[in-house]
Parts: structure tokens; C-alpha cells; sequence
């Protein structure tokens, strides 16, 4: 389904919203952080504005062709981003891969998860999803929480699936079909 205003999405205690060039020295700095590189697969490090640059002109990219939806997750009211969370949808097959990632000094507070419930809800009532997946690094464990508290199920562990510097890391998939996000949505 294609959207055309660019979305905002409302939780309790943040705004998922488009990135903005004003976010670039927030992402930069945050997103620099070497412990988001080590748990993610596509941030570098060092990361500089030229990679916040990029990553927003794909979230444009993407909204236009209907292939991503990237947020940042702002604290209302207006108190800043602490975190990017997003889609990237593969139309063939009708489903998307969620992720994101959360400045440390907003781990464990549950905004990892309050972003996820809201993106799962964006995915499959106005994108219009069969199916949502994600996965982390066997050595990210809190990523796996978010998921489960999310309802999403563990489909496994790929063992040494990824390269990243020069070591093949292990990762567990998670899914969430239209159809369970239903009877969770129905609970």
C-alpha cells in the first residue's frame, strides 16, 4: 500500500518521525558510539555526518519508492532523538525487515520496545505486511527481549550468517505474520 504524506508515528512517550537535517549531530553523535557498531550490522565506526547524510537521503529514497520507512525516534515533547528504527520492505514477498537501535543512554528503559510495538503496528495495518522479521547478534541478547515482548517468534539461529570484521557472527531471527500479529492485537 503506498503512502503518501511521509508518516509520524505516536507512542506514549515518543514521536517516530522522518529524519531531519537538524538530527544529523544527534545521530552522528549517538550512532559514533562503538558499542551501536559492535551490536549492529550497518553502522559503521568511526560514523561521520556524511553517513547520517546518507542514511537520511535513503529514508527519502525509500519513502518515495515505497522500499523503507526509517524514523527517528524523538522524546516528546521535542526533547531530542535517542534512537533510529525502520523497515526496509521487499515488496515481492510483502514483508519488511525491522531495525533500529537505541543511544546508550536509553538502554533498558523500554524505548527499544515501545518503537518496535508501534513500527509492527505502522508495518501491518497501513503498510499493509504479510510478514515482519528481525534479527540480532547471539551476543545482543537485550535485542531479543524487545522482540519477544513484542510477540514476534524465534524462527533460529543462523549460525555464523554475517561477516563483520573479519569474524562470522552467529544471529537469531524473529518473525511476526499478519495473522499473529492479529491474535496478539485481539488479546
Amino acid at each position: 500500500m503506498a503512502i503518501n504524506i511521509y508518516p509520524t508515528l505516536e507512542t506514549e512517550r515518543m514521536q517516530l518521525r522522518k529524519p531531519v537535517a537538524k538530527d544529523i549531530p544527534h545521530i552522528v553523535n549517538y550512532a559514533g558510539n562503538p558499542k551501536i557498531e559492535e551490536m549492529t550490522l550497518n553502522i559503521p565506526h568511526p560514523y561521520h555526518e556524511k553517513d547520517a547524510i546518507s542514511w537520511i537521503n535513503l529514508a527519502y529514497e525509500g519513502f518515495e519508492d515505497n522500499s523503507r520507512y526509517n524514523f527517528v525516534m524523538d522524546l516528546k515533547p521535542n526533547k531530542g532523538i535517542i534512537g533510529c528504527i525502520g523497515l526496509e520492505i521487499n515488496t515481492r514477498f510483502n514483508r519488511a525487515e525491522l531495525g533500529y537501535w537505541v543511544a546508550e543512554p536509553y538502554w533498558n528503559q523500554g524505548y527499544a520496545s515501545e518503537a518496535t510495538k508501534a513500527i509492527l503496528r505502522f508495518g501491518f495495518e497501513k503498510v499493509g505486511l504479510h510478514k515482519i522479521y528481525a534479527s540480532h547478534y547471539s551476543k545482543n541478547p537485550a535485542s531479543g527481549k524487545v522482540m519477544i515482548k513484542n510477540g514476534m517468534k524465534k524462527e533460529g539461529k543462523l549460525k555464523e550468517h554475517v561477516l563483520k570484521a573479519n569474524q562470522y557472527l552467529s544471529v537469531i531471527q524473529y518473525r511476526l505474520t499478519r495473522d499473529e500479529y492479529q491474535r496478539l492485537k485481539n488479546k
